[in-house]
């Protein structure tokens, strides 16, 4: 019980203040008592016997005043809501906050990956915050414009569930890689993380935006914030679906990826341009992304909180039940 009590911690303490308050109650409770009591003069057998003789009742008068006493201190405790917690421990995790910008225009239907660029993208992506429970992750989407998907968050599920259904078409068609960037670095720049990344991944070249990709790193740059760029698609030529006026056809495309200026965006904020080809090699680059952001820092990690206020309210009411049972029955007249 002593272990018990030496767990607890009190979500609102505040109300111990209350406690101030039994001492006037018993103040008042003795005062009432002194006024009833009568003095007067008769003969006793005390003096021969040398004690006083009383009954139950008269030796437990009080009984009822104390129950409701500790009925009250019940409640004061129930009100500051006491709770237990699983067993603290210091562990490290990963201090990082990382915005994944993923290019989202027509090229990315290429089938160059299984079953397509974007397809193995989102299955990649996905992958890859399951893997970092212990950061603050968000989405930017870009193709003709940029915008955000999903805000910094540690809520991974909510985050899978935005990438699910990204699609070709969601947003006008073009590539406005330096857009994306800027709409990336505005998410994460005020962030208080001991490391800020991106991470770009794109098939294409500048087509659409207002801003140059170079621009949008300098920002980043002055920021603190690593970009790592990925460049995706298979070298040579790509087969993409194109709607014709016969259906649906697999046509041939060049692959065209702007690789100098990813690689410059990279290399001018601390990161790595990395070139992925298929599956793979895409998940092979996740991984090593993985691996080289892998700061630590010290914290304390407390597990789930319990409500424990069960405790103290049930004996509460039984004190008070049986504070009223003795009133009506053994002491009929008020004290």
């Amino acid at each position: 019980m002593i272990d018990f009590l030496k767990s607890l911690d009190f979500v609102n303490p505040q109300w111990f203040w209350l406690l101030l308050t039994l001492p006037i109650l018993i103040a008042f409770y003795w005062l009432r008592i002194r006024k009833r009591q009568h003095s007067f003069r008769t003969s006793t057998l005390d003096w021969f016997t040398g004690r006083k003789l009383k009954s139950l009742r008269q030796r437990i008068v009080h009984l009822p005043f104390i129950l409701r006493i500790l009925g009250l201190v019940l409640l004061i405790v129930v009100l500051t809501r006491p709770q237990t917690s699983d067993s603290s421990k210091s562990t490290n995790i990963e201090g990082i906050d990382i915005i994944l910008c993923i290019d989202v225009s027509g090229s990315m239907r290429a089938m160059d990956f299984k079953p397509n660029r974007l397809d193995a993208a989102k299955k990649t992506a996905t992958n890859f915050i399951q893997g970092r429970p212990n950061d603050r992750m968000g989405l930017v989407v870009f193709a003709g414009e940029a915008y955000t998907q999903c805000p910094l968050t540690t809520d991974h599920q909510v985050l899978t569930d935005l990438i699910k259904p990204l699609k070709n078409g969601m947003i006008e068609d073009g590539t406005a890689l330096g857009d994306g960037l800027a709409t990336s670095v505005n998410r994460i720049k005020d962030s208080e993380a001991i490391s800020k990344v991106i991470i770009l991944l794109t098939d294409g070249v500048q087509t659409a935006g207002s801003l140059d990709p170079l621009t949008s790193a300098e920002l980043a740059k002055s920021y603190g914030i690593r970009i790592y760029t990925i460049g995706v698609g298979t070298h040579g030529e790509a087969p993409v679906p194109v709607q014709t006026p016969f259906g649906e056809q697999i046509v041939n495309y060049p692959v065209e990826i702007d690789e100098d200026v990813l690689q410059k965006v990279a290399q001018n904020t601390g990161g790595n341009y990395y070139r992925a080809t298929n599956n793979q090699s895409l998940e092979d680059i996740f991984n090593e992304i993985d691996n080289l952001e892998k700061s630590k820092i010290q914290v304390d990690v407390f597990k789930t909180r319990y409500d424990q206020y069960r405790w103290f309210l049930w004996p509460a009411i039984l004190l008070f039940i049986l504070e009223l049972i003795l009133r009506l029955t053994v002491f009929r007249i008020k004290i």
